[in-house]
């Protein structure tokens, strides 16, 4: 069975908005609360420990991460898919450079997405999966970038 679209942009729009809320010392919605943030977007490049490997099996085990990427949090979400965290010593710019060129050119085809000055996210399908994934600027690291992919088997 597949995951709505509109569900799997949900999921992620209420995380990342959860992340910004917190980052500015505010209060997360309570969408955001229903569904859980996936990961502390708080950490650091420094902090972070690497998830175990494999993910679970609703993520692609070919997924590429832009270089210097340290996954540190993969989340099984049921029916919602699996939602993996981690944070980049690259800069934004770079990153949606790698997500657009060479995610792309690993078979995952981006349909859809919208970018802003700080953050960008896009639907994308292919190798079997399909989900969305979303960057942003760290708000506490300097220069980092917070890399997160939801993915559903199709």
């Amino acid at each position: 069975m597949r995951t709505p679209r509109r569900a799997v942009a949900t999921l992620v729009t209420a995380v990342l908005l959860a992340a910004t809320s917190s980052g500015c010392g505010g209060r997360p919605d309570e969408e955001s609360i229903a569904t859980g943030a996936a990961a502390d977007l708080s950490t650091c490049k420094d902090d972070a420990r690497p998830a175990s490997t494999p993910y679970p099996s609703g993520f692609p085990a070919d997924w590429p991460f832009p270089p210097g990427t340290v996954v540190f949090n993969a989340e099984d979400r049921g029916s919602d898919g699996t939602i993996v965290t981690g944070i980049s010593s690259a800069p934004f710019a770079d990153v949606l450079a790698f997500m657009n060129k060479d995610v792309v050119g690993r078979g995952f085809t981006t349909e859809d997405g919208e970018t802003e000055e700080h953050d960008a996210e896009a639907e994308w399908e292919g190798n079997g999966f399909h989900g969305r994934w979303a960057i942003r600027e760290s708000a506490q690291c300097a220069g980092q970038t917070v890399v997160q992919v939801l993915s559903a088997p199709e």
